[in-house]
């Protein structure tokens, strides 16, 4: 068959190419149009309970992440120059195209008392810019009498302030945040040039930065990976066409993923930008066996189209089936119920075939045009180096046999140990350095807030009009005061402090007053709280519009999600003891939650589609190999690698987490692609030396050991360049994938043929007599006159 296939794409060259810069032309277009994901979330499923139960939310009380906080420190704020200029910052911001509202010690508002109309009434504590030193300090006054702003805005103690700004949810989930984020920076640049250092942190503001990371890192990953395989190839080929036409192949490549994601109306998000650099580490190793294999065919019989016959016919059926597993490896995450793995499942694989079709299209067309390969060209294949590094394997695995046993043992055992000391962990941005202004930004929130991460709390009373009754107001109140036991929350507000704020008001704003309404101030109060009143501004933040559910809002530090499962776990008996089950209905949600149950449930899935990739891979293997003791063999060599990871994880304290789990699934699709190499030329050496295991062990070692060191140096500096992002996920991608990939070469070509050759007598004969699949071609001459290639087709 892949006789039928080589002959077909070297008569039709010219249709083949033509076909190729078509699509590439079609794909580039749309391509280049490829946009950032501005929204957070898309880990969870639309039914889980967290989802769903957010999702209420939102449509109750609108978006809680849509708040860009601004912060300074300094007592100087309330001298006059500042407080001024602070006010003025607050307005400009406010008549931005996607700014709602901001919320400041500039911009509050006090609620009085109308007493001919007995109802209340909100009233700016500034109408304009003050203009004296005095304004600014009856202000200051007015503000620190008002218990309901205390600690919110400003910090007594350390001199920190804060402004929120609430933007625009439509706007800021689209393209347009870039531009808003940028004029609000113009504006704010100015205050902090003549006033203030500034800082700023909020779920918009991170997730603007980091989409924007994402564009740009993409480039570079590109650029680094072209870069650093163009250097690699040259240094075993010597062949600046080899490069060039190599590095057209992966960039062909590139140019389709990215148009395969705008095509399929997906956004480019920090998982899916991973995509196209991987892209490029992935073909390059196709690129390498085809070369490899044409230049040694061309090598034994000088002729160079026979060559690119065999080329692929026995390479390219090989290439197929490991791009095969490796794509269904990248395949499963389409089975999880996350459109974030969903997404970036169903585009890298895809174009893991895409690639291998174009490396196995180009490559053979390119150099059937091009003059034939040099003395030079081929002096790769008698590398001293590589030739003893070969030697060397050999040696282990036919002399040393069980020194290589006891290493795997040894290896394994601190594997295991490794394993067990693993943690699960993730924060919202634990992927950005610690040294980045971002991080730094939130740790200044943290320190003199507890924090800018949205934390929510509703009280169902279960029948309308009840959140307002005095005994559920005091269940509220006294759950705030839970809450404020611990470091992590900010100040909680709810209705309770919505109706202290108005009993205070009718009291003319004594500070004193400010506490729960008693039964004995009801009857002369309650007509100011009457539908209509001004204090429907207040309260109705705080409540559905049938008061049945009363909402608590608090912010929180960015504390991890370890130490969140323990506080909601902290959290959930004195919920029980205030609100009893049988009378309330308390829902924790808020973006803090719904991060925290979806990292778990990403590692979860991942979790489980890296163990359904090894059971797909494990059937391929018998499909082909029609033998569970071959099954079991093949995969031995493919886990080893995965528990060195994990166990060097462990060792070193990196935490299992949504960018660091993705690497195993890398890793293992990538690293079966050996075994079947490996495997396929065994069994090709079985057949020709008259079914002699340990010579078709050692020759397949020999044979393939070129090409695995080859690809896997490609691979290991390939995968290096995520090293330089910014990101602590692709960093962890650069640096566990690199290792894992060596570890798997080693396993691949000492363990796995030791195995074969002390499994000698178990395996049967008949194991590969009748193969379900035929994997490789026999060696037979090839009708190089029935291809009628012409030279000007």
């Amino acid at each position: 068959m892949w006789e039928s296939i080589a002959g077909l794409i070297l008569r039709n060259r010219i249709l083949i190419l033509s076909m190729i810069v078509l699509v590439t032309v079609f794909m580039g277009f749309h391509g280049r149009n490829v946009k950032e994901t501005y929204k957070f979330g898309g880990i969870l499923p639309e039914d889980d309970s967290t989802y769903i139960e957010y999702s209420k939310f939102l449509e109750t009380f609108g978006e809680d992440g849509n708040v860009l906080v601004i912060g300074a420190q300094g007592e100087e704020i309330f001298e006059l120059e500042n407080y001024a200029a602070w006010y003025q910052m607050g307005l400009d911001i406010k008549d931005l195209d996607g700014v709602d509202s901001i919320f400041s010690i500039a911009h509050l508002f006090d609620l009085r008392k109308d007493e001919v109309n007995e109802r209340f009434f909100l009233e700016k504590i500034n109408e304009s810019v003050p203009t004296t030193q005095e304004e600014v300090d009856l202000t200051r006054a007015r503000i620190d009498n008002l218990p309901f702003y205390d600690d919110l805005l400003y910090n007594d103690s350390t001199h920190a302030v804060l402004m929120m700004v609430f933007v625009n949810a439509e706007k800021f989930n689209s393209e347009a945040r870039g531009d808003v984020m940028d004029r609000l920076f113009d504006i704010t640049a100015v205050f902090s040039q003549n006033n203030m250092e500034l800082r700023y942190s909020g779920l918009p503001h991170i997730r603007t930065y980091t989409a924007k990371q994402v564009k740009s890192e993409l480039g570079k990953f590109v650029a680094l990976a072209a870069l650093v395989t163009a250097i690699i190839l040259y240094l075993f080929f010597h062949s600046f066409r080899v490069v060039v036409f190599c590095l057209l192949v992966v960039g062909i490549g590139v140019i389709w993923s990215l148009g395969t994601i705008e095509l399929m109306d997906y956004r480019l998000s920090s998982l899916s930008g991973l995509i196209p650099p991987l892209i490029i580490v992935i073909g390059i190793p196709n690129c390498v066996f085809l070369l490899n294999k044409y230049h040694k065919e061309y090598e034994t019989h000088g002729n160079r189209i026979k060559a690119l016959v065999r080329v692929i016919s026995k390479i390219g059926n090989a290439t197929f089936l490991t791009n095969v597993t490796t794509a269904l490896g990248f395949a499963t995450f389409i089975f999880t119920e996350s459109d974030l793995l969903r997404q970036f499942g169903v585009v890298a694989s895809l174009n893991i075939i895409g690639i291998f079709l174009l490396s196995l299209f180009i490559i053979p067309i390119v150099f059937s045009y091009l003059p034939e390969p040099k003395t030079r060209h081929l002096k790769h294949l008698q590398r001293r180096w590589l030739d003893t590094v070969v030697s060397t394997l050999v040696f282990w695995v036919e002399k040393r046999r069980k020194a290589v046993y006891v290493v795997t043992v040894i290896v394994l055992g601190l594997g295991v140990y490794g394993v067990t000391i693993m943690r699960t962990t993730g924060n919202i941005v634990d992927d950005l350095p610690s040294g980045d202004r971002i991080i730094q930004d939130l740790r200044f929130f943290e320190a003199n807030f507890n924090g800018v991460m949205p934390f929510e709390v509703l009280v169902d009373t279960g029948r309308k009009g009840q959140a307002t009754k005095d005994k559920n107001l005091k269940r509220v109140e006294e759950f705030q005061e839970v809450l404020s036991e611990y470091p992590e929350f900010s100040k909680s507000l709810s209705i309770v402090d919505a109706v202290k704020f108005a009993k205070q008001a009718f009291y003319n704003g004594q500070a004193s007053k400010f506490s729960l309404i008693r039964g004995s101030e009801k009857g002369f109060i309650s007509p100011y709280l009457s539908s209509g009143s001004g204090s429907e501004g207040v309260t109705g933040l705080f409540m559905d519009s049938t008061k049945q559910v009363s909402r608590i809002s608090a912010q929180m530090a960015d504390i991890g999600t370890d130490r969140m499962e323990e506080i909601v776990n902290d959290l959930k008996p004195k919920i029980a003891e205030i609100f009893p089950k049988d009378k309330y209905s308390v829902t924790l949600t808020g973006t803090s939650i719904v991060f925290l149950k979806g990292t778990r449930y990403l590692v979860k899935n991942l979790m489980i589609s890296l163990a359904l990739a090894i059971l797909v891979i494990g059937l391929i293997m018998y499909f082909l190999f029609g033998s569970v003791r071959m099954v079991l063999i093949s995969l031995l060599p493919n886990l080893i690698p995965l528990l060195c990871t994990a166990a060097l994880m462990g060792y070193a304290g990196v935490p299992i987490k949504p960018s660091t789990i993705l690497v195993f699934s890398i890793a293992f699709g990538i690293s079966v692609d050996d075994t079947i190499h490996f495997l396929a030329k065994y069994r090709q050496e079985l057949g020709i030396k008259g079914r002699d295991m340990k010579t078709a062990v050692i020759h397949a070692v020999k044979e393939t050991g070129v090409s695995m060191i080859y690809t896997s140096i490609v691979l290991f500096f390939g995968f290096s360049i995520f090293i330089s992002s910014k990101f602590g996920g692709s960093q962890a991608i650069g640096i566990l994938a690199s290792f894992t990939l060596l570890v798997a070469m080693l396993s691949n070509l000492v363990v796995l043929p030791s195995l074969l050759l002390s499994f000698e007598k178990l395996m049967m004969l008949r194991t590969f007599r009748e193969p379900l699949f035929e994997l490789l071609d026999e060696e037979t001459d090839i009708d190089l006159d029935a291809l009628e290639i012409r030279r000007g087709d």
